[in-house]
Parts: C-alpha cells; sequence; structure tokens
C-alpha cells in the first residue's frame, strides 16, 4: 500500500477522534491497574549469541537463567533492562523455526530507555560491534534503531519512562 492508496485526511480525522473520544490528561486520568512490566518474551536462535549481544553489547545484565517449563530443552533466560523490567527470551531447538516478517501481532520494536550519556555510550557500542543502526535521523534526535543478532528491532530511546518523545509528530 502506498501513501496514495491511503485517504491520509481520514486517517488524520480518524485519530482526531480517537484521541478526543479516549485520551485524558495526567490530571484526570485513573491511574494503572497494571504495575509495569515484568518482562518481554521473545524468540532468539541461540542464547549465547544473544547473551554475547544484549550482556556483551548493549550492557544488559542476564540476571536469571532456566530450562523452560512449557518445552524441554528449551531455554528461558532474563536479562535486567533497568526500571525493574527485564527482557526475557526462549530457544525452542527442534522446531526449526524460521524469522518471520513484521506483521499483525508481532512485535515491530522494543524501545528501551537510556540516559543521554549511555545513549552516547551505547551507540559507541553499537558502531565498535559493527551494528548498523539508522539515527538520530528524519527529525529524531533522541532515538536510534537496529536490530539484533535474530533481526529483532530495538530501538534505544534518550527519553525517560512515561515521556512521549519529544520528536512525536503533532496532528492538528
Amino acid at each position: 500500500m502506498t501513501v496514495t492508496d491511503r485517504d491520509l485526511e481520514a486517517l488524520s480525522a480518524r485519530r482526531s477522534q480517537l484521541r478526543a473520544r479516549y485520551l485524558q490528561s495526567a490530571d484526570h486520568r485513573e491511574p494503572s491497574t497494571g504495575g509495569g512490566v515484568h518482562h518481554l518474551a521473545l524468540i532468539c536462535a541461540d542464547p549465547e549469541r544473544t547473551i554475547r549481544f544484549y550482556q556483551g553489547v548493549l550492557g544488559f545484565p542476564l540476571v536469571e537463567l532456566f530450562e523452560n517449563r512449557d518445552y524441554e530443552g528449551s531455554t528461558h533466560f532474563f536479562f535486567d533492562i533497568g526500571a525493574g523490567n527485564m527482557l526475557a527470551f526462549f530457544d525452542f531447538p527442534g522446531l526449526g523455526l524460521e524469522p518471520v516478517p513484521e506483521g499483525l501481532g508481532g512485535v515491530q520494536h522494543v524501545a528501551i530507555s537510556v540516559t543521554p550519556e549511555m545513549f552516547e555510550t551505547l551507540k559507541r557500542r553499537l558502531a565498535a560491534a559493527d551494528v548498523v543502526y539508522i539515527g538520530p535521523d528524519r527529525g529524531i534526535e533522541e532515538s536510534v534503531y537496529f536490530k539484533d543478532p535474530d533481526g529483532i528491532q530495538v530501538e534505544l530511546i534518550r527519553q525517560p519512562l512515561m515521556e512521549v518523545p519529544e520528536s512525536a509528530p503533532k496532528d492538528d
């Protein structure tokens, strides 16, 4: 689908309707019933390669590793991504899983907040590890995007938690 295949004016109007109907200002918004992200669970091909990337390149400490209770022989492991949140992975040896394209129900990307100082440090670490990233570009100053060894898109954002990125487009 191209831009010409979509009615951009109608899509913008729909966002305005949704915003007016559902978005509440912070002072009128009910507190969340959630306590935060315990962990996001993703799938990898090789636990060691994944550990070397997330712990070795990105500096997210491995905090737990055990056999997956749902699939014999599968490893389930967790990284500390800060603020009491974890990023978890499974491998499923013997299933012959293949990379998947972006699609409905899939993960488009995982955005992880870092300080401005760590943002610069991690860009240098990515470059030193020959990890290609995009950003800051296209008017996005606070983020870089790259793929992990299994093609999962990761965003590092130098924006505090619960703050909308400063470069987010503003609809009328």
